[in-house]
């Protein structure tokens, strides 16, 4: 049985650290890109590609703007919203823009990983399970169907769930919550990519799992102070928390 408390180590700088007990966790929640997958950012190159292109065609933004975009506000999509080159509450400019963006070839680009999709089915059963992502739906679902593991989540908490605020934005993280439906913020483990999420997910009171410690900006080692552990892939949290995993309860 899942103990009602148990200990949280932090990974960093090769030595594990006791940090705080925590209450248990219900629910998990997994970024996408960059996440439960791990390609040396080739998918994240094509979108932001695609994401440069429409902003040059559609928007006659200059080279680069786009990227300068996502540097201030986060996403691309929410700077092109701050400065009034999409509207939110504009389905057709909003989905048009999404839909572009997102149209790749995913079943060429990923293939299915059945060490994965092993890990997450020995996930504690009673424990629920969320893509949380700041991509739109019908993106993280192609991912997770080329990678053989979209049957093994709750839902898929997107974008537009957060009314187009990034996840760099504590306002998500509530939302996600209340999507759902969970009460309590200390039950609650996210797993990600981005230290600026993780960090924000830190400040509502999730618990957090850094994914990759390779900065895709900088090419060096990254680190967080409000990471509780720090993983090199998806594939290594069963060791560093094997008693949300059935088949080591039975172990034991």
């Amino acid at each position: 049985m899942q103990q009602q408390l148990h200990i949280i180590l932090l990974l960093s700088r090769s030595k594990m650290t006791v940090l705080r007990p925590a209450p248990k966790v219900i629910i998990f929640f997994f970024d996408c890109d960059d996440c439960l997958y791990f390609d040396n950012w080739n998918i994240a190159g094509h979108l932001t590609r695609q994401i440069e292109d429409h902003c040059q065609t559609e928007f006659d933004l200059q080279p680069g703007y786009a990227y300068k975009l996502y540097k201030e506000h986060g996403t691309a999509l929410r700077g092109l919203i701050a400065e009034g080159y999409l509207d939110r509450n504009c389905s057709k400019s909003m989905d048009g823009f999404l839909d572009k963006v997102h149209d790749l070839p995913i079943h060429e680009l990923l293939t299915p990983d059945d060490k994965l999709r092993q890990i997450i089915l020995a996930i504690d059963p009673t424990i629920r399970k969320f893509v949380f992502t700041a991509s739109v739906h019908h993106h993280a679902m192609r991912c997770l169907k080329a990678l053989g593991i979209h049957d093994c989540f709750d839902g898929i908490i997107d974008v537009k769930d957060c009314n187009f605020e990034t996840k760099h934005s504590t306002s998500s993280f509530h939302i996600a919550m209340e999507k759902a439906g969970v009460l309590n913020a200390g039950e609650c483990l996210f797993l990600d990519d981005s230290l600026t999420n993780i960090k924000a997910a830190s400040q509502v009171g999730w618990r957090t799992v850094l994914v990759g410690t390779i900065g895709r900006d900088c090419g060096t080692k990254v680190t967080s102070e409000h990471a509780e552990i720090e993983i090199e892939r998806i594939h290594d949290i069963e060791s560093m928390l094997p008693e949300l995993f059935t088949h080591n309860k039975n172990d034991n």
